[in-house]
């Protein structure tokens, strides 16, 4: 069984919290911890964006080697692709002895990208929820839970550090799961690929072109395999698969029993044992960094062809026309 946190000792933050990167998940730390009393400063390119923004929020603002110098843990809350460089060149020549390093993600260091020196803690503070989801339960008093890990202890308390930022983020009102950089890594970008991002995807566009190929207007196979997705995943957030089993109509919920497992069968798992074979091995890492190094010229490739399918250009009509609906006006029959 997990190993679950709902405390950390908030009091072991006594020095400078650098946030660096004020994006999705750097505005949610930066003004949580701040709210919590821990002292943050938020570090940023020269010319970012972002700078007013995170000003206009009452936070201390830096450069990001200005920010570092002198910080107790370092946040590092930039995307994937630009870390190792922004570290290498900007983070760690100015982090200062004995300094913790904190990922919100483990890609970089579990694939080598970024590995600070022994003398640092190596640490992670995984909001399992987008950063405006995390800044909004934390101001309704409620938490979003979080892993926790760490990839090196050189102070002997590395948990209780993560711990302590975690519960000044809001995570230990919801729980807080010990972890590795390795699962969660790996579990991370199984769940993006099969489920969340990449199998969710690509059952709506399947089933949305399977419904248009059979003759069914394309404005009805979106309502049905696309629109009504977002009460089914509501339902099974607010109490697992059976509270939607209960929730949906008997015709529904038997078609779910009988029918799911015709689509969804061991050949798909199969093939979800590859790609997790293809993240375990490092298969993926190092095409996604090769993609990354290159200028990421396939991925934008891969979202001019996505943006262009008949899926997304029925939905951008059709959710103009629904700007007032009421969710309901649409269930699962």
């Amino acid at each position: 069984m997990a190993t679950v946190h709902r405390e950390g000792k908030t009091d072991l933050l006594s020095g400078k919290v650098t946030v660096v990167g004020y994006g999705s998940q750097g505005h949610a730390h930066a003004l949580n911890l701040r709210d919590s009393g821990v002292d943050v400063q938020v570090g940023l390119r020269a010319g970012s964006s972002s700078w007013g923004t995170a000003e206009e929020a009452g936070l201390a603002v830096n450069t990001i080697p200005a920010a570092v110098s002198g910080a107790q843990v370092v946040a590092m809350l930039l995307p994937d692709q630009v870390q190792p460089r922004v570290f290498d060149n900007e983070i760690a020549p100015n982090l200062e002895a004995g300094a913790a390093v904190l990922f919100a993600h483990g890609f970089n260091v579990h694939y080598g990208r970024i590995a600070p020196e022994p003398g640092h803690d190596v640490i992670m503070v995984a909001p399992k929820g987008p950063g405006h989801v995390v800044r909004r339960l934390y101001e309704q008093g409620l938490g979003t839970p979080a892993l926790v890990a760490v990839a090196q202890d050189a102070s002997g308390r590395g948990l209780d550090l993560a711990l302590a930022y975690g519960a000044a983020l809001g995570a230990g009102r919801a729980g807080m799961i010990e972890t590795t950089f390795a699962e969660e890594t790996e579990t991370d970008l199984f769940g993006e690929q099969t489920v969340l991002c990449g199998g969710v995807t690509e059952l709506v566009r399947s089933g949305f072109e399977t419904l248009v190929e059979a003759g069914y207007q394309p404005e009805i196979a979106y309502y049905e395999c696309l629109h009504e997705l977002k009460l089914i995943v509501d339902l099974m957030w607010e109490g697992g698969l059976s509270h939607m089993r209960f929730s949906i109509s008997d015709t529904a919920e038997y078609g779910d029993y009988t029918r799911g497992p015709v689509v969804i069968d061991e050949h798909v798992r199969e093939r979800m044992r590859h790609v997790l074979g293809e993240i375990q091995d490092g298969t993926f890492a190092r095409e996604w960094i090769a993609e990354m190094d290159a200028g990421e010229g396939k991925l934008e490739e891969l979202r001019r062809s996505a943006a262009d399918q008949l899926l997304e250009q029925v939905g951008r009509e059709l959710r103009a026309l629904m700007q007032t609906e009421a969710p309901e006006a649409h269930g699962v029959r």
